[in-house]
């Protein structure tokens, strides 16, 4: 494949692909631009898709530009939302940016990527300079965005500053002088206004890639935190693991495609092998992409010892019994929420009430059931993932 379509792989639209082309054929290193704006202290498996293509022109010899909102996140962008999104002070944003930043490097060559917060520009912006840029947008371009037409057709208020968000998204690519913003397919319209004021700006007129969706764990609705449907960068080698190994055979197929880069040609070959099997490959080499392929390897021996044979895994958080209780007995549902494993007490309930809490490898239906100062280790599991020793 030559580099235009490497860039093309997965992508869900691509324009400028032959503006690119003359660029390479020039001999020009391209400055690719991806924006992120920290709004939520981590990242999950749906930035993957995009950190994935921005890794794929860096590994080619390009300049990865990373955009830090720490700007535009205290804005909020409207993209895919049907309501104004919640304020962040400063502070909040630094200190996810922080964390972003950390994460980001697990996918992305630190030493190749560009790294800009764009307060440093906008800081300094006067009232004055944001009515000139106010000024190359009409409200009827505005209303070409799904989400705004949308919201207007059913009278959802729309904030002035939803309105300013793509200018000022695309103003970034004209101060870090882009060839190509990367980003979700919901910065379509985002990234073409940036397309658009670099060309007003004398600037050639960056080229745009979006790439997918991520569908989360269940298989539907896109990977997000607000449904709860996520993997995150930062879940440990066993929550990663196990999330993976709860998805859809049809799901596995897209996390092949879009976290392991695999050809349509590579997957066809696969599909004749046992589902459960190419599950299994597909948690190991995800879990060994962020932490290594010995803990990769470990966690699917784990796996397999817990759930094809029945067996407990060999290593299992511990708790003492002052830790958890205040006398010497307590409820269940007490105790496993000491343990700070689980959202909340109405989580715990719902999943003792479904038969998923084994207590000594006996199925516990009684949250309130009372539990004794232990004279022995209990063994308690939750679910399909959590286990836990209480010590006396």
């Amino acid at each position: 494949m030559d580099q235009i379509d490497i860039f093309a792989q997965n992508a869900e639209v691509f324009i400028g692909a032959d503006d690119l082309r003359e660029k390479l054929a020039a001999g020009k290193r391209l400055r690719a631009k991806l924006g992120v704006d920290p709004t939520r202290p981590d990242l999950t498996f749906g930035h993957m898709v995009v950190f994935n293509k921005l890794r794929q022109f860096q590994d080619l010899g390009h300049q990865a530009v990373l955009i830090i909102g720490d700007y535009t996140a205290c804005i909020g962008d409207p993209s895919g939302r049907s309501a104004l999104r919640p304020v962040l002070t400063h502070d909040e944003v630094m200190a996810n940016a922080k964390s972003y930043l950390e994460q980001a490097f697990k996918v992305l060559n630190k030493e190749q990527t560009e790294i800009h917060y764009n307060s440093d520009w906008f800081g300094g912006m006067s009232f004055g300079d944001l009515l000139n840029l106010s000024r190359k947008m009409t409200v009827a371009r505005m209303l070409e965005r799904d989400d705004f037409s949308k919201r207007y057709a059913e009278k959802t208020p729309i904030s002035i500053v939803e309105f300013l968000y793509p200018l000022v998204q695309g103003y970034d690519s004209i101060m870090v002088e882009s060839d190509v913003e990367l980003g979700g397919a919901d910065q379509l319209f985002n990234n073409l206004v940036g397309r658009d004021l670099q060309r007003d700006a004398g600037q050639s007129g960056q080229a745009v890639l979006t790439m997918p969706l991520l569908v989360g764990l269940d298989g539907e609705k896109k990977m997000s935190k607000s449904y709860g449907n996520y993997i995150a960068f930062n879940d440990t080698p066993r929550e990663m693991f196990g999330k993976i190994m709860s998805i859809s055979d049809e799901t596995m197929w897209k996390y092949y495609q879009y976290l392991m880069l695999y050809t349509p040609e590579q997957i066809g070959r696969m599909k004749s092998e046992h589902p459960m099997k190419v599950k299994k490959d597909l948690a190991c080499l995800l879990v060994s992409r962020f932490y290594g392929v010995d803990v990769g390897k470990s966690e699917l021996e784990t796996f397999e010892k817990v759930f094809s044979r029945n067996e407990l895994p060999d290593e299992m958080q511990e708790f003492g019994w002052d830790a958890l209780s205040r006398g010497d007995d307590d409820a269940l549902v007490n105790i496993m929420a000491e343990t700070k494993l689980f959202p909340s007490k109405k989580e715990i309930r719902r999943l003792i009430e479904q038969g998923a809490v084994k207590m000594d490898s006996e199925r516990v239906t009684d949250a309130f059931l009372a539990i004794q100062r232990p004279t022995a280790p209990i063994v308690l599991q939750a679910g399909k993932r959590v286990f836990f020793r209480i010590v006396p």
